[in-house]
């Protein structure tokens, strides 16, 4: 007969998970990158990292929440634009601009920034592409996909403006756009992202001699 097994004494612990976490982040970022989004399953992410699905889903939840801490920023993209689905085509422009921005502005701001720096110093820039346009922008390039086939275009102008004026307000903070208030900044970049949403896109006519003033 065999003795009671002795109980693990109070200095010992269980192996920690941090490091299985961490492995199913890094597969996570690496498919994200490299197929986006959509094409990206949990089951392929969880045999990248070597584990079980159920792991994946035991410490992420969702696939989306799992791109959420991939690209490491403090809110939920999906539940903040969640509320954009019930506005009309014609205003999604301010509105899109107004929530985006808003976050930007918010106590997040420092959390935001400093995931933003994160990801371009470790050379991730294709995790911000991936979470732009499989997430972001998602729902909104088939509302705006006319004539067909110009949804990706409109997404991709409109990714092109919120991206660069991240970048000259939060993180390179050129005075005169960092120095304006949320609604200040709303009201000036609505019109435009309405018009890549819904305006035409033809090339302006260069054919005019009159079209640039010339030195003469």
């Amino acid at each position: 007969m065999t003795g009671p097994t002795t109980p693990p004494t109070r200095h010992e612990r269980r192996p920690s998970s941090a490091p299985t976490r961490e492995r199913i982040l890094e597969a996570a970022r690496n498919q994200f990158a490299d197929k986006g989004f959509e094409h990206t399953t949990v089951r392929s992410i969880a045999a990248a990292a070597g584990v079980d699905s159920a792991l994946v889903h035991h410490y992420f939840g969702t696939k989306q929440r799992l791109l959420v801490e991939a690209i490491a920023v403090p809110w939920d993209p999906v539940s903040i634009l969640e509320p954009l689905v019930a506005v009309p085509v014609d205003a999604l422009g301010e509105a899109l601009a107004r929530t985006v921005i808003g976050v930007w502005d918010s106590a997040h701001q420092a959390a935001v920034v400093a995931a933003a720096r994160s990801v371009l110093t470790g050379g991730r820039e294709d995790l911000i592409r991936s979470a732009l346009l499989d997430v972001v922008l998602r729902d909104i390039i088939p509302r705006v996909d006319s004539p067909k086939g110009t949804g990706e275009l409109r997404a991709a102008l409109v990714a092109s403006q919120m991206t660069g004026l991240f970048l000259t307000r939060h993180l390179l903070r050129i005075d005169a756009l960092s120095n304006l208030d949320t609604e200040e900044v709303t009201r000036l970049i609505a019109p435009t992202l309405q018009r890549y949403l819904t305006g035409p896109l033809d090339q302006p006519d260069q054919s005019t001699d009159d079209a640039i003033p010339r030195a003469t």
